[in-house]
């Protein structure tokens, strides 16, 4: 069998790191400090903890709940909960993860090149930022390369295994991105203008909490920052002990994640301020989007302040290895599901890498091309989540609550059920609030599929991936093996197949 035997978490500690560790990708580096400062500053971390609560908590728990019961990857766990005819579902929630993959490790790569940057002088005084990033992203040899640096390095910590690669590497990356950003956050504090920073992050600006725009961005949030419903954790969960806590992880794992976006936050508007000419030239480049405040605001200031060069170092090594720590799970997530087929880790690990670096090349050539994946497959994720809510419907809702509970010190409540009702209507709402944004930002080219950030184009592609895993249903379905305990052995409590 190509399911690996015996592989277990070593201590809850090493779980919840690797969870974190999932969570925490370089989007909670450069995106969530923009995102809290553009939506109210206080009024957006109210709304996101209120978020946190119905969407992300709640889906976590049940893709705790689905990988530990079944044992199996995305595939297998919607075909045994859900059915044999939905199958699908797995197929495309795991897909999602995987095409986001072959874009994420490109970008992975941009944080390495970087850190290369800053380690060998080139992040100094008086450097042309603008330039040296536009160098970078034009030379395709450079940015393939990197790309394929990315991928390796996943590769090789997955081939060892869940003990010896994937929790020892977050053992050591998690609490090495939160040591670098406190140092970075302090750094920053003892600049002038970096207070301003904080005010810009904590704007106790409550009337925010009265547009629809910032909750509609605290849930979107939600759900790329702790990677809920993502099926990451369903797979990191196939490797809990029949004990372990799941409501508790859960809540540990949504909020600590939560805890740590709020550290990047604190650590990086101050930051911007600090290294800032003005109060204007701060509030432009947080405007600047993500790769223009990274790579070529941040990396143009830096030196201009004392230990600037060698803060940018650390600051690229944590965007590095918090991007690392994101791909690692995706890369996890495929070599689970290639088991449940039989393939074993070691090759599934190596065909996992060749396939991500060939179809992740296009992302690494064509910007623009990165950017339509970001966009189809990020809103794509929304979609997942309504299928694991589809699960906990077709089992019970009681049921699915009643088996989190069974061995969990935290007591899920009633609460849980109404969160599973609203996540499709909260689809609904966040998709149609997508697509008016698409059609308000793009009036002629919306409907377009031709067109890099068009609504159709995610529709036109969701649609060809859709229709062929719905062909493959029951070779997917058929293809995959009987569940293995991290104990070793069969799971007979998963054995029969609903039909």
């Amino acid at each position: 069998m190509g399911q690996e035997k015996g592989s277990q978490w070593g201590s809850r500690v090493g779980f919840i790191l690797a969870s974190l560790g999932m969570a925490f990708g370089a989007g909670n580096i450069w995106r969530f400090p923009r995102v809290v400062a553009a939506n109210g500053g206080g009024a957006f971390l109210i709304a996101f903890i209120i978020a946190n609560l119905v969407w992300a908590v709640p889906l976590l728990m049940i893709e705790m709940y689905m990988g530990k019961t079944t044992r199996l990857g995305t595939n297998g766990a919607f075909r045994n909960l859900a059915g044999k005819k939905s199958t699908w579902m797995g197929v495309w929630t795991g897909l999602c993860a995987v095409f986001i993959m072959f874009y994420y490790s490109v970008v992975t790569g941009w944080a390495i090149r970087y850190l290369v940057y800053g380690m060998s002088g080139v992040v100094k005084r008086g450097v042309d930022s603008d330039a040296l990033w536009k160098g970078f992203i034009s030379s395709h040899f450079q940015t393939v390369f990197f790309h394929f640096i990315a991928i390796a390095v996943a590769v090789v910590i997955i081939y060892f295994g869940v003990h010896k690669g994937l929790e020892l590497a977050n053992k050591i990356i998690v609490p090495s991105i939160v040591v670098i950003l406190l140092i970075v956050m302090v750094w920053a504090l003892t600049k002038p203008g970096a207070i301003q920073g904080l005010e810009y992050l904590f704007n106790p600006n409550l009337k925010a909490l009265l547009k629809a725009k910032v909750w509609l961005n605290a849930f979107t949030q939600a759900a790329w920052a702790v990677g809920a419903g993502w099926g990451l954790m369903l797979t990191y969960s196939v490797y809990m002990s029949k004990k372990e806590d799941i409501a508790t992880n859960a809540f540990i794992i949504a909020f600590a994640d939560s805890g740590s976006s709020l550290l990047a936050g604190m650590a990086v508007l101050p930051l911007v301020f600090a290294v800032s000419p003005s109060v204007q030239a701060a509030t432009d480049a947080l405007a600047a989007g993500n790769t223009g405040l990274t790579f070529i605001y941040l990396t143009k200031f830096f030196p201009t302040l004392p230990a600037g060069t060698l803060v940018a170092g650390l600051f690229f090594l944590a965007l590095a290895i918090s991007a690392l720590a994101s791909l690692l799970s995706m890369v996890e997530l495929a070599v689970r599901n290639l088991g449940d087929a039989g393939i074993n880790r070691k090759k599934a690990a190596i065909l996992t890498g060749v396939i991500s670096f060939i179809f992740g090349i296009p992302s690494a050539y064509f910007a623009s091309f990165l950017d339509n994946q970001d966009m189809v497959w990020g809103v794509g994720l929304l979609i997942s989540g309504v299928l694991f809510a589809i699960v906990v419907y077709k089992n019970g809702i009681e049921k699915t609550r009643a088996i989190i509970n069974k061995e969990s010190w935290t007591h899920v409540g009633a609460w849980f059920n109404w969160c599973v009702i609203a996540i499709p209507f909260l689809f609904v709402i966040i998709f149609g609030w997508w697509i008016w944004q698409a059609v308000t930002w793009y009036p002629g080219t919306w409907w377009n599929p031709l067109k890099t950030m068009s609504p159709a184009t995610m529709v036109v592609q969701w649609l060809i991936v859709g229709g062929l895993i719905l062909l493959a249903n029951n070779w997917f379905a058929k293809v995959i093996k009987e569940p293995v305990s991290p104990g070793g052995e069969n799971t007979p409590e998963t054995k029969e197949v609903q039909s």
